[in-house]
């Protein structure tokens, strides 16, 4: 028989057909279980919404109140009550998924497979790069006797909530670029014992940019790597960035978050001296740059030593040779606390986080 068929409530990964995006958002967040099951009425499996589902709908334009069902995964792998956990462990590596919902014969939901549960050990052996050299001009005189990665929110550094988060997504090798005042991180994180990781410096000389750190890394990892700037506050799951760049086949990945942007003017459109339209106050909206990345080894190979360099250039480096890069985007809190005014913004925010 089957073992332990719900290691977490897998009620609350039930979500009725007709829910909108932003319930299945707000589904996925709470139930903590990566899955959303979209049921009929009579409680049986019309089908499954991932994370990964949800971010390939706003790529093509798909609206939070727009209804879930054109996204869903009609035809999931399911299995019976019956079936083994060293089955569904088997099944989830030959078909590389992390979740597999349990039915019974009349296709109602009676529980849920995690790969956490059925696999041995949840660490993730992947590095991640936090970069945290910046002197935060713009948030001076905050951060004339503070690096701004050190800055507190809800009474810890920023950087401390950005470790505390991958820790708790089996992330435990860490590196952190440092450079000014450096010595505060330092004194402050130590070897990462005391927060239960492992954490290892690059320290650099002179301002390397976003991505010129990495080519101080000695030796290369072997695996793709995570890199964040420190100065990113998200409710980000790293480790699903990690899959799904993994997912996508790519050699880079970048976080992007939609951003909107309304004119201060009414905008007239116009052909030659003819008025042909008029929009007052619009808004505009289009993806930004989020400062979370996924790199494969070789990409970090394209750096040099002691060269700066910014990860879009980097990102354009990886698209001349002919390799793939994509956008993985956001629906979670994320904030850039690069002003004073972010800054206070954060602590009401996310002050709660960890």
């Amino acid at each position: 028989m089957t073992e332990n068929l719900d290691p977490l409530d897998w009620h609350a990964a039930i979500l009725t057909s007709g829910a909108t995006v932003e319930e299945g958002i707000r589904n996925l967040d709470a139930s903590h279980l990566q899955i959303v099951l979209v049921v009929g009425e009579g409680g049986d499996l019309i089908g499954t919404l991932t994370d990964g589902d949800i971010r390939r709908g706003l790529l093509q334009g798909v609206g939070l109140q727009d209804a879930v069902d054109g996204l869903i995964n009609t035809d999931p792998l399911v299995v019976m009550p019956t079936v083994s956990q060293e089955v569904v462990r088997r099944m989830m590596v030959e078909h590389r998924i992390h979740e597999v919902p349990v039915v019974d014969p009349d296709r109602r939901v009676v529980g849920i497979h995690t790969w956490s549960e059925v696999s041995v050990g949840a660490e993730r052996t992947n590095l991640m790069v936090i970069m945290a050299g910046g002197e935060g001009l713009r948030l001076r005189p905050l951060t004339e006797e503070c690096p701004k990665p050190m800055l507190p929110i809800g009474g810890r550094p920023m950087l401390e909530h950005i470790i505390e988060r991958a820790a708790a997504d089996g992330f435990r090798r860490f590196v952190l670029a440092i450079r000014y005042l450096g010595r505060i991180i330092e004194a402050h994180f130590g070897d990462g014992r005391e927060f239960g990781v492992e954490i290892e410096y690059l320290r650099e000389d002179q301002p390397l940019g976003t991505a010129g750190a990495l080519a101080l890394l000695d030796p290369l990892p072997a695996e793709p790597l995570v890199v964040t700037n420190g100065d990113v506050v998200s409710s980000i799951r790293y480790g699903e960035m990690l899959n799904y760049h993994r997912h996508q086949d790519a050699q880079a990945t970048m976080a992007v978050q939609l951003y909107d942007w309304q004119h201060q003017f009414g905008v007239v459109h116009t052909e030659g001296a003819v008025i042909t339209g008029y929009e007052e106050k619009p808004v505009a909206r289009s993806y930004v740059n989020a400062g979370v990345y996924v790199l494969e080894p070789e990409v970090v190979g394209l750096l040099h030593a002691g060269r700066p360099c910014d990860m879009p250039s980097l990102f354009s480096r990886v698209r001349e040779r002919g390799d793939r890069t994509v956008v993985f985007p956001l629906h979670e809190q994320w904030l850039d606390v690069g002003r004073q005014d972010d800054y206070m913004f954060a602590q009401e925010w996310f002050g709660p986080i960890g």
